[in-house]
Order: C-alpha cells, then sequence, then structure tokens
C-alpha cells in the first residue's frame, strides 16, 4: 500500500477562466514543484467547485504528467526561452489534451486563447499561446511529439527495474505507465460478476475483479446503493484471495485502509479485525462496511505499539511502500517522492513483518504485500522474514490458479506483477506478494500479546 500523504500545501488561490484547463495549469504546477500529490483533497481551493469540473481537471492534470515529455518535445523547439510557469503549464496542458485525443485540437487552442485573454494576469500572452500550439499541434509538432517516446522513470527507479527485469521490461513498464489505469471494481459475491459486469458494460477479468470499458461515476453504476462491489484495483484484490479467507476464520488486515481487502475479508465470511494508524482513511472503510453491509473490528492503532490478546489464524500486511506500481494510475508520484523514501519504507516494513509473524497462531498463515516495483520492498523483505523467523516458512502460490499470466511467478512461490503484464486487457499494477506459513515448533517465534 502507499505511504500516508504528506500534509498538503495551502492552494495559491482558485482558478479562473474555463475552470478545468486552467485548474489542471495549477494543479501540474504544484506537482512538478514537489509540493505535495495530485489529489483531489490536497487543493481544494485550486479545483472547480463541481464534481465534474473537479474529475476533469484531475483527468487533464493526470494526462499532462503522463505525457510530459511529448509534450515538451513539440512545444520548446517554438519558444526561444522557457515561458512563466502559469503559462508552460497550460501549453502542457493543453497539447496533452489535443495531442491524445482528448478534444479537437482547435476547439482546444480556442478555448486556451479565450481563456487567457480573460484573464487578468495573463491576457497578454494569448497571442503567443495561440502561435505556439498551433504550430506545436501541426505536422512537425506532433512528428516531434511521437518521436520523444513515454516519459522515462527517474533513474533511482529506473536503475533498478533494469537490473531487476532488463531493460526491455523497463521500457515496456514506462509505457505502461503512459497508458494510464482503467477502473476496476471488486464484486461482493463473485457469482454476481457476469450480472454486474452486464449491467455496467465492464467485463470479467480473469481474476474475477471487473474492469470498466469507459470512465463514468462509480455511485450511478448498476448495484451501488445495493453494495453490490466497491471499487478496488484488480492486482489489489489478489493479496486477499491469495490468504484463501474461510468463514469462521480470525483474521487480520494489517495496515487496512481504505478497506478494500477488508471487504474481501469480511465477504468470505471470516471474523476480521482491520488495523491501521490512520482514523480519517479508517473512516472510509466503515462507510463501505455500511453500505455493502459487511463486518469487521476496526481498530485505530500504530501496529508498532498494539499488540492482540490472542494470535490471529491468519494476517494480511499490505505494507507501507513507495507505491511504484502505481504510477501508471498515479502520474504524480515519480514527481513529488524520491529516493530518501525507500530506506525508511524498508525498515518500516521489516518491523512490521516482524510484529504480524509473532502474531500469528502455530499453523497459521500470512501474506505480505507491496505495490511496489522495488526489490528492497519485495524480494529482499521475503528473505529476510524467512532468515530471521524460525519456523517461518515461505509458502508457493500458483499465479495461474489466481487467473494471473504464469509470468507473474517469482522466486521463492512469490508473485511479481507489473505494469506491462496483461497488455490486451489494459495492464495491471505493480504488486509483490509473498505467502508463509507459521509451523507449531517451539521455536516458531516470539509472540507479544495483550495481558
Amino acid at each position: 500500500m502507499p505511504p500516508p500523504r504528506p500534509t498538503p500545501r495551502p492552494a495559491s488561490g482558485p482558478a479562473s477562466g474555463p475552470a478545468p484547463r486552467l485548474a489542471a495549469a495549477a494543479l501540474l504546477r504544484e506537482v512538478l514543484a514537489g509540493h505535495g500529490p495530485l489529489d483531489e483533497g490536497a487543493w481544494p481551493a485550486l479545483l472547480p467547485a463541481d464534481p465534474p469540473g473537479r474529475a476533469r481537471a484531475l483527468r487533464l492534470a493526470r494526462n499532462a504528467l503522463r505525457h510530459l515529455g511529448r509534450a515538451d518535445a513539440a512545444l520548446d523547439p517554438l519558444m526561444a526561452r522557457t515561458p512563466p510557469p502559469p503559462l508552460r503549464a497550460i501549453l502542457r496542458v493543453a497539447m496533452a489534451e489535443a495531442a491524445t485525443g482528448g478534444a479537437p485540437a482547435p476547439a482546444v487552442v480556442d478555448a486556451i486563447v479565450s481563456a487567457l485573454k480573460r484573464h487578468p494576469r495573463m491576457n497578454r500572452q494569448a497571442g503567443m499561446a495561440n502561435a505556439v500550439l498551433r504550430r506545436a499541434l501541426g505536422p512537425e509538432g506532433l512528428a516531434r511529439w511521437h518521436e520523444a517516446g513515454p516519459h522515462p522513470l527517474p533513474d533511482w527507479i529506473a536503475r533498478r527495474l533494469s537490473v531487476a527485469f532488463g531493460p526491455g521490461i523497463r521500457a515496456a513498464i514506462e509505457a505502461a505507465h503512459e497508458r494510464g489505469a482503467p477502473l476496476d471494481l471488486t464484486p461482493r459475491t463473485a457469482g454476481d460478476a457476469a450480472a454486474l459486469a452486464a449491467a455496467s458494460g465492464a467485463v470479467v477479468l480473469p481474476t474475477g475483479s471487473l474492469r470498466l470499458s469507459a470512465p463514468g461515476q462509480v455511485s450511478a453504476l448498476p448495484g451501488h446503493a445495493e453494495g453490490a462491489f466497491w471499487v478496488q484495483a484488480a492486482a489489489a484484490a489478489i493479496p486477499a484471495r491469495a490468504l484463501a479467507p474461510r468463514p469462521g476464520m480470525r483474521l487480520l488486515d494489517l495496515c487496512a485502509a481504505p478497506g478494500g481487502k477488508t471487504l474481501q475479508l469480511a465477504a468470505a465470511g471470516a471474523d476480521v479485525t482491520a488495523l491501521d494508524l490512520s482514523p480519517a482513511r479508517l473512516a472510509r472503510l466503515r462507510e463501505n462496511l455500511s453500505r455493502t453491509g459487511l463486518a469487521a473490528r476496526i481498530v485505530a492503532a500504530d501496529a508498532l505499539e498494539w499488540a492482540p490478546e490472542t494470535p490471529f489464524d491468519a494476517i494480511l500486511l499490505d505494507a507501507p511502500c513507495t507505491a511504484t506500481g502505481t504510477i501508471r494510475r498515479h502520474p504524480d508520484l515519480i514527481f513529488h517522492r524520491d529516493e530518501s523514501a525507500l530506506a525508511p519504507l524498508v525498515a518500516l516494513q521489516a518491523r512490521l513483518l516482524e510484529r504480524a509473524a509473532g502474531w500469528l497462531a502455530p499453523g497459521g498463515r500470512l501474506v505480505y504485500a507491496t505495490c511496489s516495483l522495488l526489490p528492497e520492498e519485495g524480494e529482499a523483505q521475503a528473505a529476510r522474514a524467512t532468515a530471521h523467523h524460525a519456523g517461518l516458512v515461505q509458502e508457493p502460490l500458483d499465479p495461474v490458479a489466481l487467473g494471473l499470466p504464469p509470468e507473474a511467478a517469482a522466486p521463492g512461490g512469490a508473485l511479481r506483477l507489473r505494469p506491462d503484464m496483461w497488455p490486451a486487457q489494459g495492464g495491471m499494477d505493480g504488486f509483490y506478494i509473498a505467502a508463509f506459513r507459521k509451523d507449531g515448533g517451539p521455536d516458531a517465534g516470539h509472540a507479544d500479546f495483550a495481558a
């Protein structure tokens, strides 16, 4: 799971003109300046007041981030010097929207020029924007756009992926990031998947998740009010399935928020405790439990200080991580996060694994997962866990049995999911998933239980 979001920087003021496009440009500037993530809750004053406008502004900003290198390749040769940051952001947003077919190029240019003419501080730049955009969206500019290729990963990520998977797969991952991510749903009951798919225009993926063919308002989909599904990326649904929950099992969802995995475990009939540090993030889980009619015991606490009264039959640890497996869904990540975040997260993952292993009953099962592509947060953690915990044995996971491609199999029997997998179905988020069993011997590890 991704680490907690940073505290947002105060917004610099409301957008004006055609709100979604200028709002998208303002969001783009904040992200590229390293001020925080592209998140609806982080920049309320920069977003349009109406929900459709907010959604469109966020969509345009994400599109610009995914195609930033291509946009600059088309725009920069046409300008003698770099324009002021506000104008450059607007040009980037407009270029990305028009070049990717978000709207006809003439309509995008006309709308941007009209907005600039009405802007009290940028009206003198309308002529320049008009000339640059029309040339950039002409044959030569579009040729430079296509030649530029996908936006590269920052070196600290690209270097690790090249070593782990090879330069060819790293390039395929970058291309998958540019394509973006569709919206996936998890049905409350597996038997309802086909009917929900038919009613919502979705397809049923090999893993059992539903994938929407087009973006839309989730709350308006058939079955939403009845709690027949919840939003959850297809790859994010695999760890709970790998845990193989059964009715009556006493399970812990460690680092549970926002709660998709808790809902999966509860839907299987397990006795679930959902633990997370953030009460605010747990509020969303409470809402989804109420909507779906499912039940779980919710605990807001620090897992490094909390302790259970009795051991668990199974534990799911979706640990905080760099979230490098979700860049296709969150293209802002590479602009506001750097290598300095890695070492503290790796240390935290190891401590959480240590705690979780001690809370397992003899014969209990532990699934460790991160939405990361980095070996330090996956393969290295699994190796460390078995080396440091007597009696903790890694168990193989069968990717095909879980609906995944055979190439998802990783050393030690783990799963390594990558964004370039499932190209025909629209790709998947990157994940590392490993399963462990705790034997019943006297040296099976320490336990730390509350009195």
